[in-house]
């Protein structure tokens, strides 16, 4: 049998199985059993008449997947979706990969068949956990791993309480504490000038000597739009700049990003209206939620309130869960990159760090428990 024979004989038996729909596009998420004590995960995205196939791997990256034509073609799928126009029929190394996994994976499916709910109860009790997304709540861990990195250790104990009590007294829910009634360049400058050394970072350089707006310009993203040529000293013009009425106002920058990071690992000082309809008043907000930058956040607005500053952070209650630990954690599979992990959780579900699994080590068993783990997909024959 030909590579291209055995994956439309796997295609067409999956066609007899419950599938989800994206769009238009119909999914399956088949786990198996894979060789001896090995488990796989197979996705099958069908979009009109081509399928595409990965397979979720031990090794923290995505196999080579593959782009199937029934009939026609088998082609290893490169990164986002572009397929090389090699057919597997001639490349033996990737068709050796494939073609036992495959038979395994119609093998599965005729235990499937044959008895439903025997066979996912089979994948509910020993799919490995190290492949999972679950969630458990902070406190666990910080009280159980002794080297994790803690927020409220890094920003000590008197900071963490003062932080906590300002939430916990209601300060970010009075106007009078989070918003000015008037704003100039050179104001923001100001709050620029007290936030640059109370986030200093160990072998960090901050010139103290510098004023404000030169330590923005140095510091900062950048791509200021605009910002850096207003008159610093007129209300009218940050109010112009600030809705957009200014004609040295450029879009497309980072005016508010005050320490440079990636997509998710900068820190903004940020500016704003208290509504999309009002315009006056103006509320200066903290926002460097990644937890690499979440203490010199802290730092910052700590040190912009005892200066007596209008000033918010991002997420106050969130903060506040953060430093207490009843914040969660979200495990992720160990084929899982960190990096942006955190995405796959909702909102409601306060993950702001992820670990693998397998990072709890000796205490897995402490833990596990405790663990609250997202449900596994079923795979069913189809009813309609």
């Amino acid at each position: 049998m030909t590579f291209q024979d055995c994956i439309d004989a796997f295609l067409q038996e999956l066609s007899h199985f419950d599938y989800g729909l994206s769009s238009i596009d119909h999914i399956w998420n088949i786990l198996f059993p894979y060789a001896r004590d090995k488990w796989t995960h197979i996705h099958i995205n069908k979009y009109r008449q081509v399928y595409f196939i990965s397979q979720f791997t031990e090794s923290n990256r995505d196999d080579t997947g593959l782009e199937v034509e029934p009939g026609k073609s088998v082609k290893p799928l490169a990164t986002m979706r572009t397929s090389t126009s090699l057919n597997l029929d001639d490349d033996s190394v990737l068709a050796a990969n494939w073609k036992p996994l495959i038979f395994a994976a119609r093998k599965w499916l005729r235990t499937v068949s044959r008895d439903w709910i025997k066979a996912n109860k089979k994948v509910q009790l020993e799919y490995p956990l190290n492949r999972r997304y679950g969630i458990v709540q902070n406190s666990l861990i910080k009280n159980s791993l002794p080297d994790i990195y803690r927020l409220d250790r890094e920003l000590g104990k008197m900071r963490s309480r003062k932080l906590v009590r300002l939430v916990e007294d209601g300060f970010f829910m009075r106007s009078e504490n989070t918003e000015c009634a008037s704003m100039t360049a050179g104001d923001y400058f100001s709050y620029c000038k007290i936030a640059y050394p109370a986030a200093k970072r160990k072998r960090e350089k901050i010139d103290n000597t510098l004023s404000g707006r030169e330590m923005y310009k140095l510091y900062a993203d950048g791509r200021h739009e605009g910002l850096l040529d207003i008159d610093e000293t007129s209300e009218q013009e940050f109010a112009d700049w600030l809705d957009g009425r200014h004609p040295k106002r450029r879009r497309g920058g980072h005016p508010w990003e005050i320490k440079r990071g990636g997509n998710t690992t900068h820190i903004n000082l940020t500016v704003r209206r208290p509504s999309y309809h009002q315009d006056k008043n103006f509320i200066v907000e903290l926002q460097g939620d990644s937890m690499g930058r979440m203490v010199e956040t802290m730092r910052m607005f700590l040190a912009i309130h005892k200066a007596s500053l209008p000033i918010s952070i991002h997420d106050p209650e969130g903060v506040r869960k953060r430093l207490l630990g009843q914040d969660n954690i979200g495990i992720v599979p160990n084929y899982t990159f960190m990096h942006r992990a955190s995405q796959h959780f909702s909102k409601e579900q306060d993950v702001y760090d992820v670990l693998h699994y397998d990072d709890l080590g000796r205490y897995k068993r402490r833990i596990t428990p405790f663990i609250r783990w997202d449900p596994l997909p079923i795979l069913k024959p189809r009813d309609l």
